[in-house]
């Protein structure tokens, strides 16, 4: 099957046409190839990973494949090593590194973050809530991940109290030894404890009670531990535990005209659970699209001025710390395309 007419390649910024043939139940995610010219045309030809060592990288590239819409698009990442690769009993996880994005993060293959611009999807997931609560002091994080979130969390001083919890331990360990760069230490931080169990659990049996409460799992897939975190009952869960003017935030998969399904619906069923409900994204270049979030809670809606973000964050002293979000980037993110609005 040939698939070059619509195939996205990324390789150091460039692009070939190239031959693979595969079979649609088929979810094979390392590829070799000769080294060629931008003029050539690449051959892909799937390969075990144990086989990796058997080949010469001055005479072969390898490549990564992001498994997600196998048949409508396709993303290859040429890396240089792969770092870890194995299944948990909840989910397969691979970390590779590239020459583009540096080490690059995937569950069920899918790419999750990479190292060059995770710091654009974790500060966007994590401030516009953080600010719009004046007096965040207990946090909850369902979906540990890498420990980037806890960290952004954990910049805001008023913080006493960090929640973490995920339910795969193998993953948050591998995280912790190879990744470094996302965490930074967040994990073992004093404010924190770290919860391995099942979210959906933690947040229908907990006693606590939180100022903010981020929802940070993997996409909503019908064969994934998360596709339980996307329901109107785990969302009426997560309402309980929130203090009063305690606000959630969502990461809700892609958003943009052709691909917002997903999006929607959190949108919807946020809608019937709290007054104000407020959809915002970001474009992420790893993931090769603009990114959903959804804010939600009962009181005012999430209008602040690019004045009052960025008051905000030079009283927290976050001003100089953050590469990405301030009161600006706030106002992007926030005024969404017309095309999108009308399926809002």
């Amino acid at each position: 099957m040939n698939l070059s007419n619509f195939i996205k390649l990324l390789s150091l910024g460039l692009f070939f046409s190239f031959t693979l043939s595969l079979k649609a139940e088929e979810a094979d995610e390392t590829y070799i190839s000769k080294r060629i010219s931008d003029q050539e045309k690449l051959e892909l030809t799937s390969i075990d990973p144990k086989q990796i060592g058997d080949f010469d990288p001055k005479e072969n590239i390898f490549w990564f494949r992001d498994t997600t819409n196998l048949l409508e698009e396709q993303h290859f990442f040429s890396f240089s090593e792969l770092l870890a690769k194995g299944q948990t009993p909840f989910q397969s996880y691979a970390v590779i590194k590239t020459g583009a994005f540096g080490k690059i993060l995937f569950i069920d293959g899918e790419s999750q973050s990479a190292q060059a611009d995770e710091y654009i999807y974790h500060e966007s997931l994590i401030h516009p809530a953080m600010i719009a609560h004046p007096n965040p002091k207990k946090v909850l994080i369902v979906g540990a991940g890498e420990g980037a979130a806890a960290r952004e969390v954990l910049r805001h001083p008023s913080v006493e109290r960090l929640v973490l919890v995920d339910i795969d331990g193998e993953i948050i360990q591998n995280c912790k030894e190879l990744l470094p760069e996302w965490h930074e230490g967040s994990f073992t931080h004093p404010k924190v404890q770290l919860l391995i169990e099942d979210g959906k659990k933690y947040v229908e049996e907990t006693n606590e009670r939180f100022d903010v409460i981020v929802i940070d799992v993997c996409d909503k897939l019908n064969d994934s531990p998360a596709a339980a975190l996307y329901t109107k009952e785990f969302y009426h869960s997560v309402k309980k535990i929130l203090n009063p003017h305690g606000i959630v935030v969502i990461q809700a998969m892609e958003f943009q005209p052709n691909e917002s399904a997903d999006h929607m619906l959190v949108h919807k069923i946020l809608k019937t659970e709290f007054s104000a409900v407020a959809s915002y994204l970001v474009f992420v270049p790893s993931f090769w699209t603009t990114w959903g979030f959804v804010i939600a809670r009962d009181g005012e809606n999430f209008n602040p001025s690019v004045q009052a973000v960025d008051q905000i964050l030079q009283e927290r002293s976050l001003d100089k710390q953050l590469k990405h979000y301030d009161g600006i980037t706030h106002q992007n993110m926030f005024s969404i395309p017309k095309e999108i609005r009308k399926l809002l």
